[in-house]
């Protein structure tokens, strides 16, 4: 028994693997057991002896045929069943099951007896002992099934009683009995004690035990008979077993409720409903015939799984899904009347049909009241069933991404006569949209079909709305526009020119007469009734919101040898934009068909010919200027394309003005090269009085002018353009690009045209004094102003009402008025006159912000085309002219517009300080002027951030500037004055790192400002700024490697920065000028310093001749004496080792003189002296330690 019983302990472990090892193990040990027992002959007894056999343990005569660890073990298994420790119901069910199915030396009557007896209710139990005890009887009988040993034919090899079979009728009948018994104690046991007594029908049915149609026989007694309450676990059951024994009288069986044998035909649908909604199913009919209720539970009943696969089984011959999926779940759990909880149960059970029905019969799941209870809860977040509402949603994208020709039947559905045109809207989702994403293309065409197919009158215009065919036909051209504008969805250029030419057809044109053999879409049918008005903007505004995505949608175009990515274009190169004009032209060749909403005059014909032969002729050109020419000929379309779209008159002028702008651009740009070509260029030229401007300035001109518009498709077509462009631009071109950034504010000119309207009546007034006519007529001139606003005059009199005191009519005399008015009144009109003259102002006011917003918001456009160019071009030498205008902008803004700083900072500091290539032949003199204004403006940033932007920048020129090998002087002169501001000023700006990050990235440039690091340390502001003019030799001396052979320099100079440490080190031992931890930071510049003149000098005397031991002897004297400096022992010692250092070195060279001397032996004695300076630092610094302790 030892080996077994720690066993039992982890099969209630909470742990899943370990409760299953402990059961294998368990399992294998008894089957070593058993398999060594051998059974004792049973010797003959008398009755007293068979007594006393049966009594206590061994009643059960399990330990007749088994071993005792196994008999043990089954009856600890039962009574474990009923332990209400975690799991360990769990663990030993598992266990029970797989011994009883392994050995064949138990009874069924032996194991439901002992199930039985162990797990008696008793009047003295608690309910939650009751509950356990319960649960035992359950999991009990259900691992008796489970194992097979309810229908097991094996016999026995020998028993202790007569019996030798291992099941019987009677054991199953008992089984039956008690599952059923145990159902009706208690409901929350019915459904899982009707799910085992399926499982024991179902082991029944494969079984093939003598007396199977007994068995049968009494279950169908037992369950129909006996019992006449309905429930769902008996449709459950009832469906397996018409499968089992379909010869049975089921039309008697299931009379009533049911009219028909077969429980899945559509007659005992309604009957169905009823007990699945669970109330009572024919109350009316038949008073006998009852359902039990539940309590509810969010869970579904399994008794769906079993109906679905019934009704969508391909043998299934009375049953119709989509009319019960009606019946039983839409008019039933779906009702106006349902709960919130049945509802659920049918979202649960749409799910779970959804992912079985066929594609034929997915449309019918969308029904009608599904569809509004599930709108509805996906509308609000706050309704109840709105997680449930959003898992559908879930199931029904993850449907489309698994098959996505599914797309198209799902998306009718949710846009069709159950659903809603604004789903997505309605539901606050992205369903519809997520669906198209997931589409194929013969999907996504077969929609585009079914669209167009909605937009005309359906009803054959007998009882037609007008206004409900407009809002459909609105949206078909929404849907149509989001297609397209959809980046997720694959695009296809047949589809893509379908849905185009369409929004041309109906935007730009009428249909007089049909073409079936048209290859426009919009030709097939002539709509009726004809599109209104505000239809036909819609689609030209839809139009051109899509040509806004296209054109910055990336197609693959294949070329000769590779496949590349191009912006604005289809897959065969040309533009979607002059795809629209080519259509165009075919329709206006096409009067039979169609004509025109608005005729075009006859120069305006003109001008669009004149584009179109241009654009034509743009697309033809090679070589180098084909991305320029490229440029100019989807400017030159996009243009004349806005101004086809452009009905009004105001409008219409506009745009042909901009397109008259851009082709004289692209032709001067692009010029043909004709006789009369030249001499119009010449006519023109001849007769300006200026300098005509370059060609390519006139079409940026248009592009930055197409900034201002309010479409997204000219600034869309604005950046693409001037991408294609950027390679082009001249000198004029930038400064007439960012002049739009330094421009005025729009605020302060409408300030100055109130104040000149202010102004304007004095002026008036000298002249009204010539005469009172003039003057009389002025004044009626003033009133009449007065009364142009209605809405303040409103007001006004609004406030005067209130007080009882009616508006002036030109009647009223103003004393009498007077003498009804209290002090009280005036108060109270004073107080809401100013009310409404204070609101008036704020109108004012606001309508300023709104200027200065939109001022914001043009000036990131044109940064859009700056990070473009600064992209696009980063060596181009017009990079330059682009930094200090950026630079002024990010220190000139206000605090509202911080987000135009931001994102002016991130194009300096992305495409200037982090590019790693520069302008090639820049001009020298203006990047020096840009330079220095730069080092100007560093000295005056208002904030840390905008110098270290600064400080890129500057780094930025340093480099061009360098490149170029002339300008290295005016470089130093640039660091030189902004090194002196910083040591000299106190109030400058700068900081070390603007200075330090040029000498570490350019140190040979950096070593010309040495003498100037010398002598600012002696002209210092202060003891902080001198030791900062320290720490920058410090870095210059750290760089001395990499400046080059410079040696005769490099000893010259030890000598002053020797000079310049010791007379800074002497004052602050005399002024307290410095602080200890400045003259530490100074002391150990001195021992680097030498270090690296002994890399230099040629012999220690001219090392100990640099730095002269004798004065640094007596400063290690000074800092002992100074009252400011001596407690600081470790200065003294730095002296020391700068000491040691020179006369180590001497005595060195004494010791080697006749000793070859190697590159590895100067290393070493660098490292041993280095080392033995630390050692002296730490010894000093121990010595501190310990003079403070003991002070």
């Amino acid at each position: 028994m030892s080996t077994t019983l720690e066993l039992f302990w982890h099969l209630s472990s909470a742990n899943k693997k370990d409760r299953l090892d402990a059961s294998a193990k368990l399992i294998g040990a008894l089957e070593r057991f058993q398999a060594e027992f051998v059974p004792k002959e049973a010797p003959e007894t008398s009755d007293e002896d068979e007594n006393e056999e049966f009594s206590g343990k061994n009643r059960d005569g399990l330990d007749a045929l088994n071993a005792q660890d196994v008999s043990y073990s089954i009856r600890r298994l039962v009574r474990g069943l009923a332990s209400p420790r975690e799991s360990s119901r769990l663990g030993f069910a598992v266990a029970l099951t797989e011994l009883l199915s392994r050995i064949n030396t138990v009874t069924c009557s032996q194991a439901v007896t002992l199930i039985l007896d162990s797990s008696k209710t008793q009047g003295s139990m608690t309910g939650q002992e009751e509950r356990d005890v319960l649960f035992a009887r359950l999991f009990g009988l259900t691992a008796v099934i489970q194992s097979g040993l309810i229908v097991r034919d094996t016999p026995l090899s020998s028993s202790a009683s007569s019996a030798t079979e291992a099941s019987n009728l009677a054991s199953f009948s008992e089984v039956i009995s008690e599952l059923l018994a145990l159902g009706e104690k208690r409901s929350w046991l019915r459904e899982s004690a009707w799910w085992t007594i399926g499982l024991a029908v179902d082991a029944l049915g494969a079984s093939s035990v003598y007396w199977k149609d007994d068995a049968f026989e009494a279950a169908l007694e037992m369950i129909y008979v006996e019992n006449k309450i309905w429930t769902p676990e008996k449709i459950a059951l009832t469906l397996k077993l018409q499968k089992l024994r379909a010869d049975a009288d089921w039309r008697k069986l299931l009379s009533p409720p049911f009219k028909q044998p077969e429980i899945t035909h559509s007659g005992n649908y309604t009957a169905l409903a009823r007990i699945l909604k669970e109330v009572n199913a024919d109350e009316d009919e038949d008073a006998d015939v009852k359902s039990k209720t539940v309590s509810w539970k969010p869970q579904v009943h399994y008794v769906w799984d079993l109906l679905l696969g019934e009704v969508l089984s391909p043998q299934s011959s009375k049953g119709s899904f989509p009319e019960m999926f009606r019946i039983l779940v839409d008019e039933s759990l779906f009702s106006s009347t349902s709960s919130p909880e049945r509802k659920y149960w049918g979202f649960q059970i749409f799910q779970k049909a959804l992912s079985r029905v066929s594609a034929t019969d997915l449309p019918m799941l969308f029904t009608k009241n599904f569809m509004r209870s599930w709108i509805n809860h996906l509308s609000n977040s706050d309704r109840y069933l709105h997680k449930a509402a959003k898992q559908v949603v879930t199931d029904i994208q993850g449907l489309v991404k698994k098959d996505p020709t599914l797309g198209f039947a799902l998306i009718l559905q949710l846009t069709g006569v159950h659903g809603s045109h604004q789903f997505d809207k309605l539901t606050k989702t992205k369903t519809v949209e997520t669906i198209l994403t997931s589409m194929d293309n013969e999907g996504i065409q077969s929609y585009i079909k079914y669209l167009l197919g909605q937009v005309n009158d359906q009803e054959g215009g007998k009882t037609a709305d007008i206004q409900a065919i407009n809002a459909r036909r609105a949206w078909v051209i929404e849907q149509l526009a989001a297609l397209v504008r959809n980046g997720a969805v694959p695009k296809d250029d047949a589809w893509v020119q379908a849905v185009l030419d369409w929004f041309t057809v109906h935007g730009l044109f009428i249909v007089r007469k049909q073409s079936e053999k048209s290859e426009f879409l919009a030709l097939h049918s002539i709509p009726a009734p004809p599109f209104s008005d505000e239809l036909r903007k819609l689609c030209r505004e839809r139009l051109l919101s899509c040509l806004a995505e296209l054109t910055t949608h990336a197609s693959v175009v294949q070329t000769d040898d590779k496949n590349i990515k191009v912006s604005a274009v289809a897959s065969d190169g040309q533009f979607w934009v002059s795809k629209v004009l080519s259509t165009i032209e075919r329709l206006d060749k096409d009067t039979k068909h169609v004509r025109r909403i608005v005729e075009a005059e006859e120069e305006e014909e003109e001008l669009r010919q004149k584009a179109r032969e241009l654009a034509s002729r743009l697309s033809k050109i090679t070589g180098e200027q084909q991305e320029a020419a490229k440029g100019a000929e989807l400017l030159v379309s996009a243009t004349l394309l806005h101004h086809y779209c452009a009905t009004d008159d105001e409008d219409s002028d506009s745009e042909a003005l901009q397109v008259l702008s851009c082709v004289d651009g692209a032709s001067g740009m692009f010029p043909v090269e004709t006789k009369k070509t030249k001499k119009s260029r010449k006519s023109v030229t001849t007769s300006a009085d200026e300098v005509a401007p370059e060609p390519i300035d006139l079409l940026v001109d248009t592009v930055i002018g197409s900034l201002e518009e309010a479409t997204a498709y000219m600034r869309a077509v604005a950046n693409q353009v001037f991408t294609l462009l950027s390679g082009s631009v001249k000198e004029s071109t930038i400064d007439l690009i960012v002049a739009q950034l330094s421009r005025r504010d729009p605020a302060e000119l409408l300030q100055d045209e109130d104040e000149d309207m202010e102004d304007s009546p004095d002026a008036d007034s000298e002249d009204q004094e010539d005469s009172e006519s003039e003057s009389s007529h002025d004044e009626e001139d003033d009133e009449e102003d007065m009364e142009e606003d209605p809405e303040l005059r409103r007001k006004i009199e609004e406030a005067l009402r209130v007080n009882g005191i009616n508006a002036a009519t030109g009647e009223s005399d103003d004393e009498s008025d007077e003498e009804f008015m209290d002090d009280d009144q005036m108060m109270a009109i004073d107080e809401q006159l100013a009310a409404v003259f204070k609101a008036r102002a704020d109108e004012k006011r606001n309508s300023g912000v709104d200027a200065q917003r939109e001022a914001t918001h043009y000036k990131n456009r044109v940064l859009d085309l700056v990070d473009i160019f600064l992209k696009k071009q980063p060596t181009s030498p017009h990079v330059i002219r682009v930094i200090l205008p950026l630079v002024e902008l990010i220190v000139d803004t206000s605090s509202d517009e911080k987000q135009l700083a931001d994102k002016t900072t991130g194009i300096l500091r992305s495409r200037i300080g982090k590019s790693k290539e520069i302008p090639a032949d820049v001009d020298k003199e203006q990047a020096i002027v840009v330079l220095q204004e730069l080092h100007v403006r560093a000295r005056k940033a208002p904030s840390s951030d905008v110098l270290a932007t600064l400080n890129q920048c500057s780094l930025y020129l340093v480099k061009t500037l360098l490149n170029r090998g002339d300008a290295e002087q005016e470089v130093v002169k640039a660091y030189q004055e902004s090194l002196k501001d910083f040591i000299t000023r106190k109030a400058s700006r700068l900081n070390t790192a603007f200075l330090q990050d040029f000498i570490r990235r350019y140190p040979g440039a950096a070593w010309n400002l040495r003498n100037n690091l010398i002598d600012v340390t002696k002209t210092a502001v202060n003891g902080y700024r001198q030791s900062q003019a320290f720490q920058l030799l410090q870095v210059l001396v750290n760089q001395l490697f990499a400046i080059g052979d410079h040696k005769e320099e490099i000893i010259s100079f030890m000598p002053s920065l020797r000079d310049a440490i010791l007379a800074a080190v002497s004052k602050a031992c005399t002024e307290a000028s410095l602080t200890a931890a400045h003259v530490k930071e100074i002391l150990k510049l001195a021992i680097s310093a030498v270090r690296q003149s002994k890399r230099i000098v040629s012999s220690p005397e001219e090392l100990a001749t640099l730095w002269d031991p004798s004065s640094w002897e007596e400063l290690s004297k000074n800092l002992a004496t100074s009252d400011s400096l001596k407690a600081a022992a470790g200065l003294q010692n730095l002296c020391k080792q700068v000491i040691r250092a020179v006369n180590q070195s001497s005595t060195k060279d004494s010791t080697s003189s006749n000793k070859p001397s190697s590159g590895a032996t100067k290393r070493k004695a660098d490292d041993g002296e280095q080392g033995d300076e630390e050692v002296v630092t730490k010894k000093a610094k121990r010595k501190k330690v310990n003079k403070n302790k003991s002070s």
